[in-house]
């Protein structure tokens, strides 16, 4: 799926609260206490919250990447 575009009618959608705008950028995170370790957890994030979402897992410990949703895998589910 690397690269590959959604079908027409899975729209990606942001995950910040509320938010209902295209999500361009995929926030990759793991909680270590929680997930295996090869476990990785997703948010959708527009542009507006893009840095809020990452922020957010990164002062837990738990980013692992911020990438283009575009290039999320099968693997990220």
């Amino acid at each position: 799926m690397t690269g590959a575009t959604p079908p027409a009618d899975r729209r990606l959608v942001c995950s910040a609260k509320a938010c209902r705008a295209e999500a361009p950028h995929a926030v990759v995170w793991r909680n270590p206490t929680l997930h295996a370790p090869g476990r990785r957890k997703v948010w959708l994030a527009c542009d507006e919250h893009r840095d809020s979402l990452s922020s957010f897992v990164r002062a837990r410990g738990f980013l692992l990447e911020v990438i283009p949703a575009g290039d999320l895998t099968e693997a990220d589910g």
